[in-house]
């Protein structure tokens, strides 16, 4: 899994959330997207990184203005039992 970052500018409030994860949703194919207006940044879990220009051009129309993208491999999350039997 790639867990991509993305820098946004013009979210104001929690209705503004709501239209960036719709959008990145409506555009991409991703496992979860979460976004923060107070961070300014969005949270996108997909298998394949999405791609910056296009980014640039489904959050543009909304008005909003993507700063910076960032992706990496996302950190494996470890549940109980896979603490039990990891030896």
């Amino acid at each position: 899994m790639i867990q991509t970052t993305v820098g946004i500018d013009g979210m104001m409030c929690g209705m503004c959330e709501a239209h960036v994860n719709d959008c990145i949703r409506a555009n991409f194919q991703v496992k979860s997207v979460s976004s923060s207006h107070r961070k300014g940044e969005a949270l996108i879990l997909s298998e394949t990184a999405p791609e910056v220009v296009r980014l640039r051009e489904v959050l543009g129309a909304l008005g909003y203005t993507v700063t910076s993208v960032q992706s990496e491999e996302a950190p494996q999350k470890k549940g109980f039992f896979a603490r039990l039997f990891s030896k």
